[in-house]
């Protein structure tokens, strides 16, 4: 059987936690599975079927939406496929559904590449590069984007993991997310303003419940450490980090996902993603956090997922 995602890369290392394992795919260079000594920690999908609810893919040249599709540069107005037809919005890049190729892969480790080329919307031309490293305390996520074409490239980079402990009810779990401000949004989930979280129930900082949340919100201010996470009751934590471009963070918290139980077949449930972002929705016409890859310039952004507590005994 071909698998929806094209080649499936398995990385394996060897950590004071036990064994971990991570599946990474070749279309959209997705994150399909990570473990630690046999505890999930991001949600899995099965190689027969495509990435539920963008579960794992690179979000490039822009994660989130962009309204209508459009924006505009230097007075000229650009068209983008309306790629979430419901809201009429233009969602999670060009790479979705992209093939990666292999550029170089050892036990626990993989880098794979794929070519933006220039097209309607988007007349810029990428050379990108994901590379996916286990370590000793966790996974690195490094992205590289080149800009090969004659002129200044607009680009946001994003990644769309459902982090988990797989021994805990999702819904057990404290979450905190280190970010000063909620990205306001209207019914197409397109931004209207960004307003402090201090005082409201999106200050996350201090920790919720997920069971308690119902959201799919953009949230910036992310602090100098750029740390967010999610603990059991046993103290065990996987924290998602990013570097200095990773100033916005997105909480989704779907009670519609097929999560898997241990060995039992997927069902509907809550799940938690916590989606790294270099710039908010609709940053091609806001200018947030927008990067623009000057013509033979190399841009780098790292980001990944370190657990603690999980260490076994000796």
């Amino acid at each position: 059987m071909h698998a929806p995602t094209g080649i499936q890369y398995v990385l394996t290392r060897e950590t004071p936690s036990g064994p971990a394992c991570a599946v990474l795919t070749e279309v959209a260079a997705g994150l399909r599975a990570y473990s630690v000594n046999g505890i999930d920690l991001i949600e899995t999908f099965d190689e027969s079927v495509q990435p539920p609810m963008a579960a794992g893919i690179v979000l490039v040249p822009w994660p989130n939406r962009i309204r209508d599709g459009k924006w505009t540069q230097n007075g000229v107005t650009r068209q983008l496929a309306l790629t979430e037809p419901a809201r009429h919005n233009a969602i999670h890049g060009l790479l979705r559904f992209a093939p990666y190729r292999e550029v170089s892969r050892q036990s626990d480790a993989v880098t794979l590449a794929v070519t933006v080329f220039p097209q309607s919307g988007y007349p810029f031309h990428l050379e990108t590069e994901v590379t996916y490293a286990l370590t000793a305390t966790g996974l690195n996520v490094t992205h590289r984007v080149r800009n090969v074409g004659a002129e200044p490239a607009p680009v946001a980079v994003g990644a769309h993991p459902y982090l988990k402990i797989g021994d805990v009810p999702t819904g057990d779990l404290v979450v905190r997310v280190d970010a000063a401000t909620h990205v306001d949004v209207d019914d197409r989930l397109n931004p209207i303003g960004e307003t402090p979280v201090d005082g409201t129930s999106f200050d996350l900082r201090a920790g919720a419940l997920v069971g308690d949340l119902d959201l799919d919100d953009g949230f910036g201010g992310v602090g100098a450490v750029g740390e967010h996470s999610l603990t059991a009751p046993d103290g065990r934590k996987v924290t998602l980090w990013g570097d200095e471009n990773m100033r916005y963070v997105q909480v989704f918290t779907p009670r519609i996902f097929p999560v898997t139980q241990g060995t039992a077949e997927p069902d509907r449930g809550l799940a938690i993603a916590i989606e790294p972002m270099t710039a908010p929705a609709d940053a091609f016409n806001s200018g947030a956090g927008l990067h623009w890859v000057a013509p033979g310039e190399q841009w780098v952004v790292c980001w990944g997922i370190r657990h603690g507590g999980f260490e076994l005994s000796a």
